[in-house]
């Protein structure tokens, strides 16, 4: 039997990757699904393991090939998308599918995948709260974080779409709360 899928989306800076790391280590059969992008690599980063980096021609060949099951142009010349094959390669394994998307990702996994998937929307406190913790990160200059923001302003009409919406204002209770919904949705 394959594997069911699990997205998690949220604005930029909402404790989305956070929570999905720390569910990756209960026992939930869970693999995460790398996606690919065009933006450089940052420091930390490793290819195949954060993402699947491709040059912004690579993206577009790929995208002409109908390899992706969703993608976007999020920010001028930086796509980001899930692989058909990450998807398959999982689930041919019997796991299941934990995504870490943004959220027109989420949104086109969900109606793609409908029953099969789980859809959470991580909601932060408030828009001041998350603008604290991008600069609080440090991974984006001023003027990215300003567009991050605007960018969060019109993800967050999106959140009642999903299936659940978790508000990350305490990240214990968070992850806690989304292991309880994601164990749920496995058992059904």
């Amino acid at each position: 039997m394959k594997g069911k899928l699990i997205i998690f989306s949220a604005p930029s800076g909402a404790g989305k990757t956070t929570i999905v790391k720390e569910l990756l280590k209960k026992n939930l059969n869970l693999e995460f699904s790398v996606s690919a992008c065009s933006r450089p690599r940052r420091n930390n980063e490793e290819h195949g393991k954060d993402y699947y980096f491709f040059s912004v021609e690579e993206f577009k060949k790929k995208i002409q090939n109908n390899e992706f099951v969703e993608w976007e142009e999020v920010y001028k010349e930086h796509f980001y998308g899930t692989l058909k094959s990450e998807i398959e390669r999982i689930r041919n394994k019997g796991k299941n599918v934990i995504f870490d998307v943004d959220v027109e990702g989420g949104l086109k996994l969900k109606k793609t995948f409908g029953k099969e998937a789980l859809a959470i929307f991580i909601m932060p406190p408030s828009v001041d709260e998350l603008q604290k913790r991008l600069i609080k990160r440090a991974t984006d200059e001023n003027s990215n974080i300003n567009i991050r923001i605007d960018k969060a302003s019109s993800e967050i009409q999106h959140a009642r779409h999903f299936d659940m919406i978790i508000i990350n204002d305490h990240l214990v209770r968070a992850t806690q709360e989304a292991e309880s919904a994601v164990s749920e949705f496995l058992n059904q």
